[in-house]
C-alpha cells in the first residue's frame, strides 16, 4: 500500500492525479483551511480534510510514503506581490519542510507557480531545494506545461519532486498530442454566462488604454478552434477577463464551471457542490490533473526500479 498526505489540499487535484495511477493509493490524512474547498473535497472523496496545517502536530499526522503538497504560490506569483518568504503564506513552505523532517517519508512532490524559479533571481528556490536537501533527499524539479498534456490551457507550473534513496527519475515528457478548446466546451450554455455590454464595453476601454500605454494587459478572446487557452487563475470569478470564449452575434461569455473544472482535466464525475465562483476560485487554485498523472507514472517507474535492485 502506498500511504499519502495532501497538504493545501484544496479540491484534491493532486490526490486524483495519483490515485489514477497507484492501485494501491491510500491517503491517510489530508489538510485544508479553506471551509468551501473542504466542502467540494468532502463531496468527491467522501472525507473531510483537517483544518490549518500550522495548527496540527507532526506526531499526530499518520505515517505516510508519499508528501503531496500545492502548497500557496501567491507569495511567489507575477500576478501578486511577490514578497516570497516575506508572506505568511510564502512560510507555508516551512511547515512542509518540518513534517519532512519528522515522519520522513520516502518520496515527496511540490507544485508552484513557474515563478518560483526565477522569484529573488533564483535564491528562493536555492534555498528550497538546498533546505529539502539537507534533510537527505535526492531532489529533481522542472517547469511543466498543461497543454503538453492534453488539456487546451497554456498553465505553466514548477513541481519538485525527492526520493530518500538514490532513483532514476526523470520528469515526463510532453505527449504530443494536439489540443483543442472546443473539445472542452459545453454546447447549450446559460445565458447568464454572457458577460454584460457594461462589463464588455470597459474589458474593450481598458485593453486599449493598456495598448496606448505600451503594456499588454487585457481581456482575452478564444473560440472553439483555439488550441489553448491562457492560465485560469483563482481570480476568474471576478470577470473571467482572462478566458473569454467567442459568441455568435453576442458578447463574449465566461467559462462555465464545468469548463473550468474540464480545463484543469477533472472528469465530469468531479462532483461541484459550491456557487460558481467559490467554483471558479477552486479549479483556478487547484493542478492541471493530467500533469499530476503524468508525474505520479514516474515516480511509480522510479520506485519500481528500487524494487528491482533490491531482488
Amino acid at each position: 500500500m502506498i500511504r499519502a498526505i495532501d497538504l493545501f489540499a484544496g479540491i484534491g487535484g493532486i490526490r486524483l492525479g495519483f490515485e489514477s495511477v497507484f492501485n494501491d493509493f491510500k491517503c491517510v490524512f489530508s489538510s485544508e483551511i479553506d471551509e468551501n474547498a473542504k466542502k467540494t473535497y468532502k463531496a468527491n472523496f467522501d472525507e473531510t480534510p483537517s483544518g490549518d496545517i500550522c495548527q496540527i502536530r507532526s506526531e499526530n499526522i499518520p505515517d505516510f510514503d508519499i508528501l503531496l503538497a500545492g502548497f500557496p504560490c501567491q507569495p511567489f506569483s507575477q500576478a501578486g506581490k511577490k514578497l516570497g518568504f516575506l508572506d505568511e503564506r510564502g512560510g507555508m513552505f516551512f511547515e512542509v519542510l518540518r513534517i519532512l523532517k519528522a515522519k520522513k517519508p520516502s518520496i515527496f512532490l511540490l507544485e508552484n507557480v513557474k515563478n518560483l524559479k526565477s522569484h529573488d533571481k533564483g535564491n528562493t528556490l536555492n534555498a528550497m531545494l538546498n533546505h529539502l536537501k539537507e534533510l537527505g533527499y535526492n531532489v529533481f524539479y522542472d517547469i511543466l506545461r498543461a497543454k503538453d498534456f492534453g488539456v487546451p490551457q497554456n498553465r505553466e507550473r514548477i513541481y519538485i519532486v525527492g526520493f530518500l534513496e538514490n532513483v532514476d527519475f526523470v520528469f515526463p515528457k510532453a505527449l504530443g498530442i494536439p489540443t483543442r478548446l472546443g473539445d472542452i466546451l459545453e454546447k447549450n450554455v446559460d445565458s447568464k454566462y454572457t458577460i454584460s455590454d457594461k462589463l464588455w464595453q470597459g474589458h474593450q476601454r481598458r485593453k486599449e488604454q493598456n495598448k496606448a500605454n505600451g503594456k499588454g494587459f487585457g481581456y482575452s478572446l478564444f473560440n472553439i478552434n483555439s488550441a489553448y487557452t491562457n492560465t485560469i487563475s483563482a481570480r476568474y470569478y471576478k470577470d473571467g477577463s482572462e478566458i473569454l470564449i467567442e459568441q455568435e452575434n453576442k458578447n463574449p461569455r465566461k467559462l462555465t464551471p464545468r469548463e473550468a473544472a474540464r480545463l484543469q482535466g477533472f472528469s465530469d464525475s468531479f462532483k461541484i457542490v459550491v456557487s460558481d465562483a467559490n467554483a471558479y476560485r477552486q479549479f483556478g487554485n487547484s493542478v492541471a490533473v493530467p500533469v499530476i498523472k503524468a508525474i505520479a507514472e514516474q515516480i511509480k517507474l522510479a520506485i519500481y526500479k528500487i524494487d528491482k535492485k533490491a531482488v
